[in-house]
């Protein structure tokens, strides 16, 4: 029996999924907006895109805090769509706060995240394993002082690492099924730890498949030790039930580091070689 394990430390963050105090809470934009001078005069305050709105942003202008962008058409190519608009709560004790305080970008990277997993369904390990994020954008702080108090939570999907992938079908409840999870499945270009690996969306060329996670209770950093060694079991077995009884397989783990769990990274991610 030959069986081959590929144990790679550093589980890379993945983008748009930068994680930061919960398991999706990718990190708050910072906006870097001016603020106006107190002789201009603020236009009127902009209305967000409702939800179900498209939008053909790059990566780049997708993980901006601010999109000033029109919409198009949602049967023309897009790589965004709005699922959720919410109201900002600036008001604290009477206060003003500003748009891009963090008390309000708290705000934001806490509901989107929560909002996104309703609207793609699935489970947290499905969630974790598709090339599904959630973005989400604030008004800029001059649409702030005429008023604008809205925010708006996108979904998106990676092609790799600095790239979105158009998006196409239903959307809501995508992660429900099997059939509709694997177009946005992540995949691996070559074996994890290698220097060729990167994760892609698996409708691109692939060889390896992210097919389990391995999580960990919230609290301090284990230690290396310890979350290292806890992914030998399941993902060995998911390697296994992968072969198809086959004597002869392999399987990768990657672990977080210590870095990687300040930021949010609780869990590691189970490979196997594509079939």
């Amino acid at each position: 029996m030959k069986v081959v394990a590929v144990l790679v430390a550093a589980l890379a963050v993945l983008a748009l999924g930068a994680c930061t105090g919960s398991d999706e809470t990718p990190d708050a934009p910072t906006s870097t907006s001016a603020t106006p001078s107190a002789t201009a005069t603020p236009e009127a305050a902009p209305s967000p895109p409702g939800p179900r709105a498209c939008h053909d942003l790059t990566y780049d202008a997708a993980v901006a805090p601010t999109d000033e962008a029109d919409p198009v058409d949602c049967a023309a190519r897009h790589t965004t769509m709005t699922f959720a608009v919410g109201r900002l709560d600036t008001q604290v004790d009477g206060h003003l706060l500003a748009v891009d305080s963090d008390r309000v970008r708290e705000q934001v990277a806490t509901e989107c995240p929560q909002r996104f997993a309703t609207f793609v369904g699935g489970t947290l390990e499905q969630r974790r394993l598709s090339m599904l994020r959630t973005v989400w954008f604030t008004p800029t702080v001059a649409e702030s002082d005429a008023g604008a108090s809205w925010f708006r939570c996108d979904v998106a999907a990676l092609a790799g690492d600095d790239e979105l992938t158009p998006l196409a079908g239903r959307l809501a409840g995508v992660l429900n099924s099997e059939e509709t999870r694997d177009r946005y499945a992540m995949c691996g270009t070559a074996q994890p730890g290698s220097p060729d690996f990167a994760r892609v969306i698996c409708s691109s060329k692939h060889s390896w498949r992210a097919v389990a996670t391995v999580t960990f209770a919230e609290g301090d950093y284990p230690g290396v030790d310890e979350v290292r060694s806890a992914g030998d079991t399941p993902c060995k077995d998911a390697g296994a039930a992968a072969s198809g009884g086959s004597l002869d397989y392999q399987w990768g783990y990657e672990w977080p580091t210590a870095a990687q769990w300040k930021a949010g990274q609780t869990y590691g991610i189970c490979w196997v070689p594509s079939t």
